[in-house]
């Protein structure tokens, strides 16, 4: 069988964008992508895009907007996934199975969302859509709410980790004032992620505001080729182990501390390409709120259940550390235009190994870790990525 390679990518700012739709944002990346990977329009043989929509927009059928930006692309057979905050990964996992059951030999995903256009207690009910609504539409604060429920229980069952929280926080966005893509390019400091303030209010206690990811614009694109295809070109980045494993979506009806998907996921992709956590350069994990990258440093199998904290106290998880994890600045510095995360985090995973990441490079990047997660821990993506050419 052959496999998917990357061979190419895009990435347009996340932030407050200018481009009124996605449409417009998915043309932005989709020339970039093909000439960074070095092929022409007329090379490829499926689009995969990802957009979670929801309610952003009224315009929806994404799939056919590609084509729009670019009319070369009208006849080129093109998809749609969604699958919450981990639609980028679905789109990028489908196109993988294309080329690797030999329907096609060149593929484009592209991710992207158009958020900061709707009102911001629109985006909350928007997002409350990735939950089980029969349970848990009422919480207040919407997503920021539940993972607020998900801290208070952390903090009940192991002590309070407020402190390490804003650790976490001050690495993030000391990492994404490196990374010109991202949404907060400001390193705001541990004091400040730590003290409940005007300017960093509760958003749902313990959260604070610093605890939780940006309501963002922006799109991400990818290039996929076989193996042959992928020879002729200029670079290549291979999946060395790829993992896909769902958990209940009620959070009444699980341990919602112990991120049984994640898990699952990171021991099944380590297993599959035969490595251990301490083989990886580095990781790039899904913190849409702190909590989420604490109690993700746990389910990865960097620290036991209840000691995640350690991970950034020891300094283990920042860019000089054991394992860097999120030295883009993650979704809490970078951004969180939802359709376009997934796809984001294997381009700055590619981008390390391809040693094209900047003023973010981490040195000598041979194996990266991406983890991308929708809803609370439901659909759990675990790709470890390792340069091939």
């Amino acid at each position: 069988m052959t496999r998917a390679r990357i061979v190419g990518w895009a990435h347009s700012p996340f932030g407050k964008s200018e481009l009124e739709d996605t449409e417009r944002l998915m043309a932005s990346v989709t020339m970039p992508a093909v000439e960074h990977a070095g092929i022409d329009l007329g090379d490829l043989d499926g689009i995969f895009v990802g957009v979670m929509n929801g309610g952003f927009s009224k315009q929806d059928f994404q799939a056919s907007l590609v084509a729009m930006g670019n009319e070369k692309l009208a006849h080129v057979p093109a998809v749609r996934l969604e699958n919450a905050c981990a639609t980028g990964s679905a789109a990028l996992y489908s196109a993988m199975d294309f080329i690797e059951s030999g329907r096609g030999r060149i593929a484009l995903v592209v991710g992207a969302e158009k958020m900061t256009a709707t009102p911001t207690s629109e985006v909350g009910d928007i997002l409350l859509g990735a939950s089980y609504r029969k349970e848990e539409a009422d919480v207040e604060g919407g997503f920021a709410g539940l993972f607020g429920r998900i801290a208070q229980a952390y903090f009940q069952r192991y002590g309070d980790r407020s402190e390490e929280l804003a650790m976490i926080a001050a690495k993030n966005h000391a990492n994404g004032a490196l990374n010109p893509y991202a949404h907060m390019r400001k390193d705001f400091g541990f004091a400040f992620c730590n003290t409940v303030s005007e300017k960093n209010p509760y958003v749902a206690a313990p959260l604070r505001r610093t605890d939780c990811s940006l309501i963002s614009d922006g799109a991400a694109a990818i290039v996929l080729a076989d193996e042959e295809t992928a020879a002729s070109l200029q670079r290549a980045i291979g999946f060395r182990a790829r993992r896909h494993v769902n958990d209940i979506l009620a959070l009444s009806r699980r341990d919602v501390l112990a991120f049984e998907g994640a898990r699952r996921a990171w021991a099944g992709a380590l297993e599959e390409a035969g490595l251990a956590l301490d083989d990886l350069s580095l990781v790039e994990t899904h913190d849409c709120f702190t909590i989420a990258e604490l109690i993700e440093y746990e389910a990865m199998g960097l620290a036991r259940p209840g000691e995640g904290h350690r991970v950034v106290r020891e300094g283990i998880a920042a860019r000089g550390g054991r394992l860097p994890v999120n030295p883009s600045g993650g979704l809490k510095s970078k951004g969180h235009p939802i359709g376009a995360t997934g796809v984001s985090m294997h381009v700055m995973a590619a981008m390390q190994l391809a040693g094209e990441a900047g003023e973010m490079q981490v040195p000598d990047a041979a194996l990266a870790g991406v983890f991308n997660m929708g809803g609370a821990a439901v659909a759990n993506y675990v790709s470890i990525l390792e340069r091939v050419k």
